[in-house]
């Protein structure tokens, strides 16, 4: 029973993981990364599963982390399904790593390994292992080219890109 406490916390920190032989980016700057970004694609899991629509609107806390503003659209349900959450670094600021909660004191990672340096127009992040991936737009459509060169990077670092589900956004 005293190693409980020990083996939560070995749990808890294991959600914020980085995948073995992945690597976060440096150079991050939050304030460019701040604002909208639409889902191109992702593996799949639970939280998103049957939503189309999806993007992320993030925003500075007053506690100085980040807040999260998830949603995508239900059309089971007829709805948007919005979720906020908030994400604070791991390490210092300018890394690419972060946990982020949307269920109280549980958080996951949210580690950003391929990021457009120049003019933040797209980025791809990995969870704490191989089973969470996202590629992310400021725009819902990614050209091509991109897309397919974040794939194979992916790929190339053993994610399951033959399983990825590429979001549907409405022609705006």
């Amino acid at each position: 029973m005293r190693y409980l406490p020990i083996l939560l916390l070995s749990l808890l920190c294991a959600c914020t993981d980085i995948p073995d032989g992945v690597k976060v980016i440096d150079g991050f700057e939050l304030n460019r990364y701040l604002g909208t970004w639409y889902e191109i694609a992702r593996l799949d899991h639970s939280f998103e599963r049957g939503l189309t629509d999806i993007s992320a609107e993030y925003s500075l806390r007053d506690d100085g982390g980040v807040k999260v503003l998830n949603s995508g659209y239900d059309a089971e349900q007829g709805q948007r399904k919005i979720a906020e959450g908030k994400a604070y670094f791991i390490d210092k600021p300018d890394i690419g790593r972060l946990k982020v909660s949307f269920f109280g004191p549980f958080y996951g990672a949210y580690n950003i390994i391929a990021l457009d340096k120049t003019t933040y127009s797209y980025v791809m992040i990995a969870g704490p292992d191989r089973d969470y991936l996202w590629i992310l737009a400021r725009s819902p459509e990614l050209e091509p080219s991109i897309q397919k060169d974040l794939i194979e990077q992916a790929k190339t670092l053993g994610f399951a890109t033959d399983k990825l589900i590429f979001d549907q956004h409405p022609k705006q």
